[in-house]
C-alpha cells in the first residue's frame, strides 16, 4: 500500500521523506523526523508510534540498526510492520516483517533507504534509489520528489496510487517542509510535485519570517507593503 524514500543531505543538514499509498493521508500516519536526529517511515500495516520510539532512541545516539532492533524487539506485531530508519550520520536500516504485503522490496543507498509493499515490482525501489543519488547538487525536496516519481514511472503500486506527501526538518524544531495530498484519485505524486513547486521558492522566506519578522520579506498586504 506505501513506497517511500528517506533520505539526508550532509551540505545542508536536511533530512526528509517523500512517500505516497493508495490509503488515504498517508503522510499523516508514515513519515517521522527530528531535526539533527534522523527519519523513520513506518508503514505496511501502520503503527505511528514506532517513528517516535525510534526517534527517542536515536537522538540517544543509537544508530539506525540498533535502535529499530530495540523497537522491534518489542512491538508485538511485528510481523504485520515495515519501517525505514536514517540516522544523524546517513547510516539506514530495514524492517519488512513475515506479513509484509504483496510484493515487497527495500533497498539502501548513499544517504537513503527505500521502502515498499503492494509494489507493482521490486524495480519501483530500485529506481527511486537510483534517482535519488543520481544528482546529489540538487536540493533534499528536488531529489526526494525526483525519487517518487522514478519509483511510479517503474510501475508503483499494484493498485492507483491516492496519496502522497514530503516531509523535511533542517535545523529548527519544526518541519521546514510539510506538504501533503490527502486524496487525489488520479495524480497523487503529480499534484504533490506541483505543490513542492509552489511552495519550495517561498519556504526560506516563511522561515525567515519564523525567526525574524524584523528582517524577513515583506508580506505584500496592506499595511505591511
Amino acid at each position: 500500500m506505501t513506497f517511500s524514500i528517506a533520505g539526508f543531505c550532509p551540505r545542508s543538514g536536511q533530512y526528509g521523506i517523500a512517500l505516497s499509498s493508495s490509503s488515504m493521508a498517508v503522510a499523516a500516519r508514515c513519515p517521522w523526523l527530528m531535526s539533527g536526529v534522523g527519519a523513520v517511515s513506518s508503514q505496511n500495516v501502520t503503527l505511528p508510534s514506532i517513528g517516535p520510539a525510534i526517534l527517542q532512541r536515536l537522538a540517544q545516539h543509537e544508530n539506525a540498526g540498533s535502535a529499530l532492533k530495540a523497537v522491534m524487539d518489542a512491538e508485538p506485531w511485528a510481523d504485520w510492520r515495515q519501517v525505514t530508519v536514517l540516522d544523524r550520520h546517513g547510516q539506514s536500516a530495514v524492517f519488512c516483517g513475515s506479513r509484509t504485503l504483496g510484493v515487497h522490496h527495500s533497498r539502501q543507498g548513499l544517504n537513503c533507504v527505500a521502502a515498499g509493499n503492494m509494489l507493482a515490482n521490486t524495480g519501483v525501489i530500485e529506481a527511486m534509489v537510483s534517482q535519488f543519488c543520481a544528482d546529489t547538487t540538487l536540493a533534499l525536496g528536488d531529489r526526494l520528489i525526483a525519487a517518487l516519481q522514478a519509483g511510479l514511472r517503474e510501475g508503483g503500486e499494484a493498485g492507483p496510487v491516492a496519496s502522497a506527501g514530503i516531509k523535511i526538518v533542517s535545523s529548527e524544531s519544526w518541519p521546514l517542509t510539510d506538504l501533503r495530498i490527502d486524496w487525489h484519485e488520479q495524480d497523487a505524486i503529480g499534484e504533490l510535485a506541483r505543490l513542492w513547486q509552489r511552495w519550495q521558492p517561498q519556504s526560506e522566506a516563511y522561515l525567515a519570517r519564523a525567526i525574524n519578522p524584523a528582517e524577513a520579506p515583506r508580506y505584500g498586504v496592506p499595511g505591511d507593503e
